[in-house]
């Protein structure tokens, strides 16, 4: 009866320890204040990626034709009339298009990092967990794709897809998710696999196999479980790049295709008009260096708080 009394209370231990660990993990977050405020603008991000149609003033594609030929047929600056960042050279509204352009950016933000658990999760705990022969042609393999330069690969994927239906699928985009995707797995697959095999010889994996439990459950419901915390840091700390690969891509006229506004493109666009009309290239730029500070902050924030070296020194 002692045994089964102690049997039963092990997992509601496990379970309140980890929800200490949470619970500190959180409250450390909490008191750094850079983390916070890159929390509250990624929060904000994410809000227009499913809210920012209907936030935005205008339509991303509508032209106002009457109020540019008033201007003289030259972009409107921001702060006049009824545009809050005035508008391009073909009379489209800058805030508007800077809204459609944050959904392409949290869209790929999403979507890569998805890729990235998709190749890099199963391969980095298939070369921890069997080991041997198996880890050694996992990790030649990532190593030959960490060989590729990652802008050329991509490039060089989208290129050869833009005239194929996937290249063409959702405006030119989801090409771009896939390209970034496959080049930006190695990272996961390596931390993945590092945390796995510092875990794989504890005591709790050696008592999972002596009562037959599968290598499947043990690698996805004890092994990844206690891996979490540098995954969850490092996907989010791999969104900026994420993020800065499709605005590059669009900057060189890859990716998503016209009238969508990618922040990159709309960069690319307005620098002609940098001398006389800053503020084209002025506000997307601030929103991508926004963006991209705002995930490393949060990312930067959690990494500290989920290391349990830290621990009593916050």
């Amino acid at each position: 009866m002692a045994n089964r009394t102690g049997a039963l209370e092990q997992p509601a231990a496990a379970r309140a320890r980890a929800a200490s660990l949470w619970g500190d993990a959180w409250r450390r977050l909490i008191r750094n204040r850079l983390a916070v405020v890159g929390g509250v603008i990624v929060v904000f991000l994410f809000f227009l990626l499913f809210f920012g149609p209907l936030v935005a003033p205008y339509p991303y594609q509508e032209q106002h034709l009457v109020e540019l030929v008033e201007n003289g047929n030259r972009p409107i600056g921001p702060f006049q009339g009824q545009f809050l960042f005035g508008t391009d050279d073909l009379g489209r509204d800058v805030l508007s298009r800077l809204l459609d352009g944050a959904q392409i950016s949290m869209t790929v933000a999403l979507v890569v990092q998805a890729v990235v658990l998709l190749i890099g999760l199963p391969i980095g705990a298939a070369a921890a967990w069997y080991g041997g022969r198996v880890d050694s042609f996992l990790m030649r393999f990532t190593d030959v794709m960490y060989a590729f330069p990652d802008l050329l690969f991509i490039i060089l994927l989208s290129v050869t897809f833009r005239d194929t239906p996937i290249g063409g699928a959702l405006d030119g985009v989801l090409m771009v998710f896939i390209a970034i995707g496959i080049v930006s797995w190695v990272g996961m697959a390596r931390l993945v696999r590092g945390q796995l095999l510092s875990l794989k010889e504890t005591e709790f994996v050696e008592a999972a196999r002596a009562i037959g439990v599968s290598d499947f459950r043990i690698i996805t419901r004890h092994l990844l479980p206690n891996a979490l915390g540098p995954m969850i840091v490092a996907v989010t700390l791999g969104i900026p790049g994420a993020i800065l690969a499709e605005a590059t891509l669009a900057y060189l006229g890859i990716g998503a295709q016209p009238p969508r506004a990618s922040w990159g493109k709309m960069v690319a666009d307005g620098q002609q008009y940098l001398r006389g009309d800053p503020h084209l290239v002025i506000f997307p730029a601030i929103i991508i260096a926004l963006a991209l500070l705002s995930f490393t902050f949060l990312g930067d924030g959690l990494r500290d708080a989920l290391d349990p070296k830290l621990k009593g020194k916050q």
